[in-house]
Order: C-alpha cells, then sequence, then structure tokens
C-alpha cells in the first residue's frame, strides 16, 4: 500500500478510550489521515480530540453542522464524505487496531482489482459488567471472523448463509477499503442496529473483497456495559424489530439489482417476513402469518414459518 489510508472515528462519549485509539492508528505510516468526528458527546471527548489534534498533524476534528447527536452511520458517512486518501477504514472510538493490522493488506492490495479487505476482530473486557451481558448475549467469547478465506461473490454469498459454513458478520473496524469503492454506497442512517451488517452485505455484492488474516485478530473491540452490541436481547420484540428493518432494506434494494438472483431476493423477502412477523405479539402475531402466507405462499416452504412464530421476549 503505497498510498495513504483515512481512518474514520465516530466519537461519543468516549473520553475514557480515544487517546488508545488514536495511538493505535498513529503507529501505521501508512495513515495519513485521522478523523475525529464528535457526535455530540456530552464527556470531555471533544477537547481530548483536539488536544490529540495538536500532537498529530494527521488529526482532524470534525462535527455535524448543528454539533448535534445523529448517530454511528450519519458520522461514518460524514466521514466518508470528507475523506481525502485513496483507502478508507474505519475505528470505534472504544477500540484499537494491533500490530498487524494491514499486514495482509499491504500484499493484496497490489492487485487492482481488489476493492477491499477485512480481517478478524477479537474482544478485551474492561468491565465485569460489560463481559457479563456479552456472555449473556452471545454464550461465549470468539473471534468476530470468518471462517475460510474467500473472494468476490461467494463473500456476499458466505455472509447471507448461502456458501454454508462462511460465517455470517465481519466488522467494519477490521475492514480497509478503496475510496472509490465507497462513491455510490453509504451506511443507512435510519437504521439504528444492523447498518454495519446491510453496509457489508451490499458492499459484498457491489464491489469485489478479499479475506484478509481471518484466523487471528488484527483489532480489538473493548467490552464494557455501553456496548450497543449487547444491548438489544436475543429473540426480544427489538431484535425481531430490527432485524425485520435490515431484511426490509436489503429485500428493497436487492430488488432494484437486474442481475440479483432470483434465489436471493426470495431469501431477503422472506427473512422480513419471518422477522416482521415475530416482532408482534399476540393475535397480531397470527394475522400478519396468515396474511404474508396468502400473498407469499413460498414463506410455508421455508424454515423461516418456524422462525416467524417464535414467542418474542420483552
Amino acid at each position: 500500500m503505497t498510498h495513504g489510508i483515512t481512518v474514520i472515528i465516530p466519537v461519543y462519549n468516549a473520553a475514557a478510550f480515544l487517546e488508545k485509539a488514536v495511538n493505535s492508528c498513529i503507529q501505521f505510516s501508512e495513515v495519513r489521515e485521522i478523523l475525529l468526528i464528535d457526535d455530540g458527546s456530552q464527556d470531555d471527548s471533544l477537547q481530548i480530540a483536539h488536544d490529540l489534534s495538536k500532537e498529530f498533524t494527521q488529526i482532524k476534528v470534525l462535527q455535524h453542522p448543528d454539533k448535534k447527536n445523529h448517530g454511528v452511520s450519519a458520522t461514518r458517512n460524514l466521514g466518508i464524505d470528507r475523506a481525502t486518501q485513496e483507502f478508507i477504514t474505519f475505528l470505534d472510538a472504544d477500540d484499537y487496531w494491533l500490530p498487524n493490522r494491514f499486514d495482509a493488506e499491504r500484499k493484496i492490495f497490489k492487485d487492482p482489482k481488489v476493492d477491499g479487505v477485512f480481517g478478524a476482530l477479537d474482544t478485551e473486557f474492561v468491565t465485569e459488567e460489560g463481559k457479563k451481558q456479552y456472555l449473556a448475549k452471545f454464550g461465549g467469547v470468539g473471534l468476530t471472523t470468518v471462517n475460510f478465506p474467500a473472494e468476490g461473490k461467494d463473500i456476499f454469498y458466505g455472509l447471507i448463509g448461502m456458501k454454508g459454513g462462511f460465517g455470517s458478520f465481519f466488522s467494519m473496524i477490521a475492514l480497509t477499503v478503496r475510496r472509490s469503492a465507497l462513491e455510490n454506497l453509504r451506511l443507512d442512517e435510519k437504521m439504528g442496529i444492523g447498518e454495519d451488517k446491510e453496509f457489508t452485505i451490499k458492499l459484498a455484492w457491489e464491489k469485489n473483497l478479499k479475506t484478509g488474516i481471518i484466523d487471528r485478530p488484527v483489532a480489538i473491540r473493548t467490552g464494557h456495559e455501553n456496548n450497543s452490541i449487547t444491548k438489544v436481547t436475543n429473540y426480544s420484540t427489538k431484535f425481531f424489530y430490527h432485524n425485520a428493518l435490515l431484511y426490509e432494506s436489503l429485500y428493497k434494494w436487492s430488488c432494484t439489482k437486474k442481475d440479483m438472483p432470483a434465489d436471493v431476493v426470495a431469501l431477503f423477502k422472506n427473512k422480513y417476513l419471518s422477522n416482521r412477523i415475530a416482532a408482534a405479539s399476540g393475535l397480531k402475531k397470527y394475522r400478519l402469518f396468515i396474511t404474508s402466507a396468502v400473498f407469499n405462499p413460498a414463506l410455508l416452504k421455508t424454515r423461516y414459518r418456524y422462525y416467524a412464530l417464535k414467542n418474542n421476549k420483552k
């Protein structure tokens, strides 16, 4: 990688972690721009960001025009709009990179046909409550990664579950992508949860991604009680509601792609319908199930008919 990297770091009430995040970026000569974008912090984050900008010339401190909180998607999108380097990466203000962060990227991006590379993420707990919440949601601790190397459309099919055993998610803080690949792609600012998954699935279809280091971490997620990833209980009404929004968006998007296979469109549609039904309660759930089955009989031929009738937790 002979060209520079822009690091986009949304900052919201991260005073205790921000300096460590920045220092993990500064170690790389390729990192020539660090955008610290304050998202309406109510602690000392903004002041710390300004102090760091005086110490490191790579840092630019940004805010939304109204200086209010707009959420991580809008903040990342602002960073994409303002980035100037050839490559873009993302980092959360309470996480950090390891020294091997760009070991694979330096080699893989020599191929101009590769648009993006991603690796594995691990978790480091800094509070017992954070660990408790994480284990309650995920049942254990392991790498956030995929299970075998892949490239191109194989990654797309793997992420949506049509390439068995690949893995359904990788973290954006382990992603490096050419800025040119994001000219027509942004995160959905209406989605409060799952917007990163939607973004990576779309990116995997639109552009040529390739796995990097996937068997050991290149970045660390800091586990604490304020992590958004643990705030939604599995199989709760909120869980199904946000899944429905995710798959509704992917379904509508897939319908606009003339070359999208029909079975992929059907997959997104059935996942949308089943999550929408599952988010409902009481008689409404069964009315939605019957209506959806009448207008979309294929739902009854898939395993999603069982998923739709799950009893959601409050």
